[in-house]
């Protein structure tokens, strides 16, 4: 199951290079920005996770991680230097799968060190957005997680999904397949039906 738990993560890692590799594409940057961004949206969500629950940082002893990077990097550039039609929606859609690796990979990492449920979904979800959140402000953009259609949301209801399954004794595969597939379809769902959490209408103003 371990090994398994390593395939996820790096499957994760290698979305959201992929995810990285777009924005940077979008903003035309050169080639060393392309691999910072590529590389912050990978592993920033992890390393601030592994930070506050006081564990060894998951790329610090494996590089993996890293040739997951790089190879999905790559990939992506190579795509588009031969002239692929990329989709308007690739990077939210990149971003999507990614969350969904994320949120669950964080929240049952958070178990194993003896967390709480709530504990374990913050964060997964700090994993999942943490990462996208650092790329859009090197972007000079508002983070997707602050705009738009449902994010966050899509993260705490793909960790609620893992953390109750596995309450209600459902086996660890089955429960962080479901609860990737919830996170997924959810953001997916946003995506294509704008859907979002609204507080302040449109018409508002500030009195001066």
């Amino acid at each position: 199951m371990e090994q398994l738990f390593h395939w996820f993560d790096l499957m994760g890692i290698g979305v959201f290079a992929i995810a990285g590799t777009l924005a940077a594409w979008r903003k035309q940057m050169d080639g060393f920005g392309v691999i910072v961004l590529a590389t912050v949206t990978a592993i920033g969500g992890g390393t601030i996770r592994d930070v506050i629950l006081d564990v060894p940082v998951i790329w610090l002893t494996d590089n993996s991680y890293f040739y997951a990077i790089f190879g999905a990097t790559a990939l992506t550039i190579l795509l588009v230097r031969n002239r692929l039609t990329i989709p308007n929606n690739a990077l939210q859609i990149a971003d999507a799968i990614g969350l969904a690796f994320f949120v669950v990979m964080g929240a049952q990492k958070a178990l194993a060190y003896g967390t709480s449920d709530f504990v374990a979904i913050m964060m997964g979800t700090m994993s999942g957005v943490c990462g996208g959140m650092i790329r859009d402000v090197l972007c000079r953009e508002i983070p997707l997680v602050f705009r738009g259609e449902l994010y966050a949301v899509t993260c705490i209801f793909g960790g609620l999904v893992y953390t109750q399954l596995l309450a209600l004794q459902v086996a660890p595969l089955p429960a962080m397949l479901a609860g990737m597939l919830a996170c997924l379809l959810l953001r997916l769902a946003a995506i294509r039906w704008h859907l979002t959490i609204p507080v302040f209408g449109r018409s508002g103003r500030i009195s001066k």
